[in-house]
């Protein structure tokens, strides 16, 4: 934690060189001689180091930085993170092995210690005590901002690894740097504070510039997320007899009880603020639901969005503030990445249309298993015979209507008067960068423009950090852990009504998995799965194996190719769970740093 004594003068540093715009400013006196009440007395100044710790948020859209990886680890490639990552190399920083992204302890510390030191200095400011911005004081704007931004850090981090210390103000070079973890549940009522204060200062809503800072919603939306996560089995069940400091996993004492009507209460005051509905919650007859849903993650506003993070449209980059969604997991077919490609242990969840479970095993679904699925997996995924958009000039003569190919044609030569096999533009034995495509035959078509050419430009489309179908999957769940049914079917029904789906009817534990079902499709890739296995502590189950289709023309008896391919499900990598990876470790180099710090269990 010495690391974060040196932040202050980086960020100050940083904030000189933006005042470089700002010629008023410069006319007045050098840059070189900024002060520091300079800085904590000038509102654009001061709103410039607020936008500092946004832009540390991680960022899920670009490359794969941040916690996106996270939600396609479930579904793409946990294979590699649970067998791999998970080893005592993760607890050096600097090995190989753990370069995998994600909100790790020092980068999400640096930001706490941002925040810190805004908090501590604005208690000196009054020089616009009185400006009024989207009708609150700009003062108390800016600080609860800056609250809800801390209790969002710290979330991340009491979902990684459990109590960790809480640190209320910037550390200077003289201070004492060796601090314990408090309790897990110290850590729970401290974000719920910090998200109590917030909402006090903040606005319903944000206008102009200002969207896509934090409104009163969102920090209530992210309290409604802490206490459901603080109610969940990971956090008040024993997983580690033998962990000498449970009270740093979870909870040892208390009204469970209480804790899911905390976590109720929490969403009922977002659903209570009127200000959120789901985007065509009710879906015209001509409506195409697949499409609507699509259009939610690609378009710049929908009344569905709580806390969204703006993009810039233009050329690729891959800068903090880039967009390049659709150059990483576009198909290799397109001169895309292909990187986040999808498992077939989700694609087999989803639903058929009339509500029945998918299988293998049932010899109609198999033929062609794509066939009158939940409109959401056409929205979502990309497979064989899907219909993308045109492909690049060079590659439009291979396919002129950009169907996704992730097939092998058996075909008959009458040349060599033998078979040979052709493989699809979107596989891996493709003619076009087959190195760059998936394992399991599946792409990602959610969160991907189809407008946006991926190859040369980045994407403006927003990411929804929040969005109100969370808020009433999150109170469907604390009523089902309380026993309220009916109140839970008619939340979840509202989702898969929106989603042109049948109401469920289930009742009791039958409810839960059906539930879990239902929020696993609905918030597919959008960095909850991850965490969900963890909190429901599934992991055992939920990592056994990752699965991808073989699809084959075969060629028929006339030597004809058949026109409806076989599609057999194949395991593309076994996997194994151990109870560690509940928890990440801390690494050696925060150990060595602070020797207070007590480890994670099993590692």
């Amino acid at each position: 934690m010495k690391k974060m004594t040196n932040r202050c003068a980086i960020i100050l540093c940083a904030i000189m060189l933006i005042t470089s715009c700002k010629k008023d400013f410069l006319d007045t006196k050098p840059q070189s001689e900024i002060s520091e009440s300079d800085i904590w007395n000038d509102p654009i100044l001061i709103e410039t180091f607020i936008n500092g710790i946004y832009s540390n948020i991680n960022n899920p859209t670009n490359g794969g930085d941040g916690v996106l990886k996270s939600a396609f680890v479930d579904e793409v490639h946990d294979q590699w993170y649970s067998f791999f990552e998970f080893n005592n190399s993760l607890l050096t920083p600097d090995n190989n092995n753990a370069n995998w992204f994600h909100e790790d302890w020092a980068k999400l510390y640096k930001n706490i210690r941002a925040a810190n030191l805004f908090l501590d200095k604005i208690k000196t400011v009054n020089t616009f005590d009185n400006v009024l911005t989207d009708g609150v004081l700009l003062k108390n704007r800016m600080i609860g901002e800056v609250y809800f931004l801390r209790a969002y850090m710290y979330h991340q981090l009491v979902s990684l690894y459990g109590g960790v210390p809480i640190i209320k103000s910037a550390y200077s070079l003289s201070d004492n740097f060796e601090i314990k973890r408090n309790s897990y549940a110290d850590c729970i009522k401290f974000i719920s504070d910090d998200c109590d204060s917030a909402s006090k200062m903040l606005p319903l809503t944000q206008s102009g510039n200002n969207q896509g800072r934090a409104t009163k919603g969102a920090v209530l939306t992210l309290k409604s997320r802490v206490l459901l996560n603080a109610a969940s089995d990971l956090h008040n069940t024993v997983i580690f007899g033998a962990y000498p400091n449970p009270e740093l996993l979870g909870y040892t004492s208390g009204d469970r009880a209480a804790r899911w009507r905390a976590a109720k209460d929490a969403a009922k005051a977002v659903i209570d603020l009127n200000i959120y509905s789901l985007y065509k919650g009710v879906p015209a007859p001509t409506d195409s639901i697949a499409q609507n849903y699509a259009d939610i993650f690609v378009k710049n506003t929908t009344e569905e969005d709580i806390w969204v993070r703006y993009y810039k449209f233009g050329s690729i980059t891959y800068a903090r503030e880039s967009n390049t969604l659709s150059l990483v997991s576009g198909p290799n077919g397109y001169h895309l990445y292909g990187e986040n490609s999808p498992v077939g242990e989700l694609v087999d969840e989803y639903e058929m249309r009339n509500g029945s479970k998918f299988s293998w095993s049932d010899p109609a679904k198999a033929t062609e298993p794509y066939k009158n699925r939940d409109p959401r997996f056409y929205a979502s995924i990309l497979y064989e015979g899907a219909i993308f958009k045109a492909r690049p000039i060079d590659i439009q003569p291979l396919d002129p209507i950009g169907v996704i190919q992730v097939g092998t044609w058996q075909k008959w030569d009458n040349a060599s008067n033998s078979m040979k096999e052709f493989f699809g533009l979107d596989t891996r034995k493709s003619p076009i960068e087959g190195f760059n495509a998936c394992y399991t035959g599946y792409y990602l078509r959610k969160f991907v423009n189809p407008v946006v050419d991926g190859q040369f430009q980045q994407d403006g489309t927003p990411w929804r950090y929040m969005r109100y179908a969370e808020v009433l999957l999150n109170y469907a769940e604390a009523c089902i852990e309380l026993n309220q049914d009916a109140e839970a079917r008619t939340y979840i029904n509202m989702i898969r009504k929106r989603a042109g789906m049948p109401n469920i009817m289930e009742s009791g534990s039958a409810l839960r998995t059906r539930y879990r079902n239902e929020r696993r499709i609905e918030l597919a890739f959008e960095e909850h799965r991850f965490f969900d296995v963890r909190r429901w502590a599934i992991g055992k189950d939920a990592y056994k194996q990752f699965s991808g289709v073989d699809i084959l023309y075969k060629m028929n008896p006339d030597r004809t190719t058949a026109a409806i391919p076989t599609i057999k499900p194949i395991v593309v990598q076994k996997s194994a769970w151990l109870n560690r990876a509940y928890f990440f470790p801390i690494t050696r180099d925060e150990m060595n740093k602070n020797s207070l710090l007590v480890q994670n269990p099993e590692y």
